[in-house]
């Protein structure tokens, strides 16, 4: 059995740390729902309350069973930056904003290696001061 992962100690972060994390982020990438499923999971563990916003699409199949529904749309405010993952369109397109009190300052499209590693950067900054997050960030990390 693998030691865990090192957490970082300072903001910004080891970036051996980064990558092995976008990595464990990325590991179900192919199967969108999955991914969808993973990354709300492991975000609403690892950031504070109100950071992680989820919109859902449900057909009617989802109302009839009582599901929550596809993960539409992916919504991460950290700060200053705010990461939009757009998963209704059957192929992922992300997005990094720089807004400031509420008002959104600039937009930039970025493919999903990219929104990965920009939001592995940024919850492993988060994990370097907060024991929930980084609590949140070995469990992605050893795959439990």
């Amino acid at each position: 059995m693998s030691s865990p992962a090192p957490m970082p100690s300072e903001p910004g972060g080891d970036p051996a740390s980064v990558e092995l994390l976008a990595a464990a982020l990325r590991r179900d990438a192919a199967d969108l729902e999955v991914y969808a499923q993973v990354l709300t999971g492991t975000l609403a563990d690892a950031l504070p309350p109100g950071s992680v916003a989820i919109e859902r699409k449900r057909g009617m199949a989802d109302r009839l069973a009582g599901r929550e529904g596809k993960v539409a749309r992916l919504d991460v405010s950290l700060g200053e930056q705010r990461l939009v993952l757009d998963l209704s369109r059957g192929r992922p397109s992300g997005e990094i904003c720089k807004e400031v009190r509420g008002v959104v300052l600039s937009r930039r499209p970025v493919a999903l290696d990219e929104w990965v590693r920009e939001l592995a950067e940024a919850v492993t900054a988060r994990a370097a001061s907060d024991a929930r997050a980084r609590a949140a960030l070995e469990r992605l990390l050893l795959g439990g």
